[in-house]
């Protein structure tokens, strides 16, 4: 009985090892910065530290920050244009590196971004897909200190039910995504406040809210990367600028 006891259980660990060992390669295999992100921003020259990477604006105080999470299995970097571009606009980005490439494994890692930038009052925290999901998680846990949640091709948890409030957000959804479709947002629309400002990307899909190529399960874009990428700016800077109005 204690021979069985002892091969069950040293089968049953061998297949919880190969189980997370299978998991940690697949979350490893990542959508990566696409060509035409290196040949528009200085990504190359962007390093990651204390866990995040970090976009100032150059020779200017800002006061207001956005985090942003990255969606899942993308790498961090391939939100550099995005980035860049507001910090041209006086806002601080920040890009946190998640564990496992998953946001919903690290919905918590604001919380040292905040605590390490004491010059940054106003905060926004959002995310692209399930990173916006996780920011929606954090943000409903920590109103009080977030001005705003902004959301890229994503939707709020069910837990995360700000419709009785009147938190500030942002939605931001493409016509053509094949992953977070109009159907979806359409069907958690009950859980955003009575706050919220929409806006539609005609033609855009799931992939062009960073610039990392073609995704599984996307549909094509009718329009270039970086249209959807400014349009994308244009309302997250607008929608700053009126809260801070």
């Amino acid at each position: 009985m204690k021979n069985w006891l002892k091969r069950f259980f040293l089968i049953a660990s061998a297949g919880l090892i190969l189980t997370f060992a299978g998991f940690y390669i697949w979350s490893q295999i990542t959508y990566k910065p696409a060509a035409e992100l290196f040949n528009s921003t200085n990504i190359q020259n962007q390093n990651e530290k204390n866990g995040y990477f970090l976009f100032q604006p150059e020779n200017q105080q800002t006061s207001n920050g956005i985090i942003l999470y990255p969606g899942a299995k993308v790498d961090p970097k391939a939100y550099a244009y995005l980035a860049e571009q507001m910090t041209q606009k006086g806002v601080t980005v920040v890009i946190p590196k998640m564990p496992f490439n998953l946001a919903i494994a690290g919905i918590n890692k604001a919380d040292t971004i905040i605590s390490e930038r004491d010059e940054i009052k106003n905060w926004f925290v959002g995310g692209h897909s399930l990173g916006g999901a996780a920011a929606s998680i954090y943000a409903y846990e920590h109103h009080e200190n977030i001005k705003g949640l902004f959301l890229l091709a994503a939707y709020p948890t069910d837990s995360s039910d700000f419709s009785n409030s009147n938190f500030p957000i942002l939605t931001i959804y493409a016509e053509k995504d094949g992953l977070t479709t109009l159907n979806d947002i359409q069907e958690k629309k009950h859980l955003l406040s009575k706050n919220t400002v929409y806006y539609k990307i005609n033609g855009g899909n799931h992939a062009q809210f960073g610039i990392y190529g073609e995704q599984k399960g996307d549909n094509n874009a009718d329009i270039n990367v970086f249209i959807q990428q400014d349009q994308i700016i244009r309302e997250i800077d607008r929608w700053i600028q009126n809260i801070d109005s």
